[in-house]
């Protein structure tokens, strides 16, 4: 199994996360590409502790969003679309190589990440951007939404991910951060929720209900309160149980 986390995302003298704690959990970092959050120097910074960690690297694209932190909905044409991730994904790219390290796979962030799961010309303008960039790059989305199938549909390989603290309705998909419950706290609690996914493939709702779900690739965020202390409980408690954990896009690579 993989564990990826959100990084990259502090601006100048704003801190966000603690990317180095983070960088010794997760096998995968998604880096924030400057659009919704992170300054180069930061950037740069998380991207050769990355390559020292051996921990692979994605561009965490999202819509030009400093403000909103990338989480507000937004209806930029096709042109704008496409050429804004190309843009950021060319940023990370260059970065990168300065830091000795490949960008193997795009996950777009916040609301850019919700609305392609089920907006099809969206979600139609971010792939025709990573196959105009690089087509060996791998598509991170959410488990069990459109994306995955329409991305595969035009020659992406994709990667499903599931959120380890943030709470699911029956039909897969995500609480909405303004609903009471929507975001987990309790360490072992989403460590054991985890364990659970990786053997059987099912998750407990919101309302008590199985929810089937297949993941190559399980979140820890970065940004909430103790969110290096249940990264680190999610990664022993599948140690514990012997499951291999590797980076996906590495693990295709060879």
């Amino acid at each position: 199994m993989d564990l990826n986390s959100d990084l990259g995302e502090s601006y100048g003298a704003w801190r966000m996360g603690d990317d180095a704690a983070m960088l010794a959990v997760v096998t995968s970092a998604n880096v924030a590409c400057g659009f919704h959050a992170g300054d180069p120097a930061g950037i740069l910074k998380t991207l050769r502790d990355a390559a020292k960690l051996g921990v692979s690297v994605g561009a965490h694209v999202g819509y030009p969003d400093m403000v909103g932190f990338g989480r507000r909905n937004m209806d930029p044409s096709s042109a704008e679309l496409v050429a804004d991730v190309i843009y950021q994904i060319g940023a990370l790219q260059g970065l990168a190589a300065a830091a000795g390290t490949t960008v193997r796979y795009v996950k777009p962030h916040g609301a850019l990440y919700n609305t392609i799961a089920h907006d099809r010309r969206q979600a139609d303008d971010v792939i025709t951007a990573i196959l105009a960039v690089d087509p060996s790059l791998v598509l991170m989305g959410l488990a069990g939404t459109p994306i995955l199938q329409w991305a595969q549909e035009r020659g992406l390989a994709t990667a499903a991910e599931a959120f380890a603290d943030r709470a699911y309705h029956a039909d897969g998909t995500l609480v909405s951060r303004r609903e009471k419950g929507a975001v987990l706290h309790d360490p072992e609690a989403v460590a054991q929720r985890m364990l659970r996914l990786v053997e059987t493939g099912t998750l407990e709702s919101i309302d008590g209900k199985t929810v089937r779900l297949q993941a190559d690739s399980i979140c820890v965020h970065g940004d909430s309160p103790g969110a290096v202390a249940m990264a680190q409980r999610v990664r022993q408690r599948l140690v514990e149980a012997g499951v291999p954990l590797a980076a996906f896009a590495l693990a295709r690579s060879h």
